[in-house]
């Protein structure tokens, strides 16, 4: 019994780590690259895009609206949202791997609300990006290198890839930037690099980079930490080269407002702040 505990403790902190809600995994980098479907919604928060915006959101990123299929696709390997979003053809609806009482009405499959009249509807929004299957990867080493594609030659135009770090439970990545030239303008909003404290690309936003300045290392508060970059359809430029390496947790509870601020590290702001 003790034994059964025991793994079973693992593996909730293994699901934990990896972004498992209700049983099921959701929203995980990997998933996203294998079926080049995945979810977004507006800065503002849940259910702020009308059609077109939801569009425009998917071609910025060098996709287009997943069409039904492509969703059921990702649903059988695991795809699993709980929040409505806009296809293709003006489509609604969202992917349930797993029955629960709170989201799919206790069903699985594709949750269908069919095609909607009204444009205006505000939804998320379901993206297909076969783009996204091309650069990342998922590193798991206490220490790695990564490059943009291409580096030491300029990347190519309309990328968005994804690299996601995961360490052992209980050790911070220590982000450091060897190496850094992104198209440069006043907003980053051409191409940029953008860096998570966390699993996707939703939550625990830490900063959205862009020029040629080299960016301040960062220090995550816990295991995982996920980085986007995405370029536009004009404009590239040297691209970058990452370091990180594991670091294990400030000793005393009163070190770890420092352990974010001593030196050249970052945590709380990007290049811009918030978001």
């Amino acid at each position: 019994m003790i034994v059964l505990i025991f793994f079973f403790v693992l593996l909730w902190n293994e699901a934990q780590s990896w972004g498992v809600k209700n049983g099921v995994l959701h929203n995980s980098i990997w998933l996203e690259r294998a079926a080049g479907v995945y979810h977004r919604e507006a800065r503002a928060g849940k259910y702020q895009l009308t059609y077109a915006e939801a569009k425009a959101v998917c071609e910025y990123e060098g996709g287009q609206l997943a069409t039904y299929q492509q969703l059921e696709a990702a649903r059988k390997i695991g795809f699993h949202v709980c929040a409505a979003g806009w296809m293709a053809k003006g489509r609604v609806g969202y992917p349930i791997v797993k029955a629960g009482s709170s989201c799919g009405f206790g069903k699985t499959g594709i949750v269908d609300y069919g095609i909607r009249l009204n444009r205006s509807e505000r939804w998320d929004v379901y993206c297909y990006n076969l783009h996204a299957k091309e650069c990342g990867g998922i590193f798991t080493d206490a220490k790695h290198i990564f490059k943009s594609p291409g580096y030491p030659n300029e990347y190519e135009n309309k990328l968005i890839c994804y690299w996601h770090i995961r360490l052992k439970y209980g050790q911070r990545i220590h982000l450091q930037f060897l190496d850094f030239d992104v198209e440069d303008d006043t907003a980053c909003m051409a191409d940029f690099l953008e860096v998570y404290d966390s699993y996707d690309d939703i939550t625990g936003f830490v900063g959205r980079y862009c020029g040629d300045e080299l960016p301040d290392d960062i220090i995550s508060t816990g295991n995982l930490m996920t980085l986007k970059f995405l370029s536009d359809a004009s404009v590239t430029a040297g691209g970058f080269q990452i370091k990180y390496v594991a670091v294990d947790p400030p000793s005393k509870p009163n070190d770890e407002k420092n352990a974010t601020s001593q030196g050249n590290t970052n945590f709380l702001s990007g290049k811009f702040g918030i978001m």
